[in-house]
């Protein structure tokens, strides 16, 4: 299942050249990804009570053309399960033509906040808090 949100991309998020400046794409990730957590059914007050946070351990990004002020763009978020204590999530934001503008493709981890180390198998505490897992490919 793939997740996905719209934004407006607003004038003072522009860079000296008139495009989205590179830092709002990681803003629009993280609100994406945070709105797909939120559809899932898990909330912030949520993770405090569990003792855990999402933490990004490695973004990366790749333009393919700009984002101007008024475009309106989609900003997907699908999450990959393997092993061990990470997981990735790939984004796209795509303009209202559905042409590629980004991807951003990321590695995170669930931590422990009082142990301050990454959980084991993070899907399977994520399925746990979940009220609907299948947003999260769980």
């Amino acid at each position: 299942m793939t997740f996905s949100v719209r934004i407006a991309v607003r004038g003072y998020e522009l860079d000296t050249q008139g495009h989205l400046n590179n830092v709002v794409y990681h803003q629009y990730g993280d609100h994406a990804r945070w709105e797909c957590l939120r559809a899932a059914g898990i909330s912030i007050d949520d993770l405090r009570e569990a003792g855990v946070g999402p933490v990004t351990l490695e973004n990366t990004i790749r333009f393919h053309r700009e984002l101007r002020a008024g475009d309106e763009v989609e900003v997907t978020c699908a999450f990959e399960w393997g092993t061990g204590k990470t997981f990735r999530i790939r984004q796209e934001f795509r303009g209202a033509d559905g042409e590629p503008a980004a991807e951003l493709t990321g590695v995170g981890g669930l931590m422990d906040l009082r142990a301050r180390r990454l959980l084991p198998d993070p899907g399977t505490h994520w399925r746990a808090l979940a009220r609907t897992p299948a947003v999260l490919g769980l």
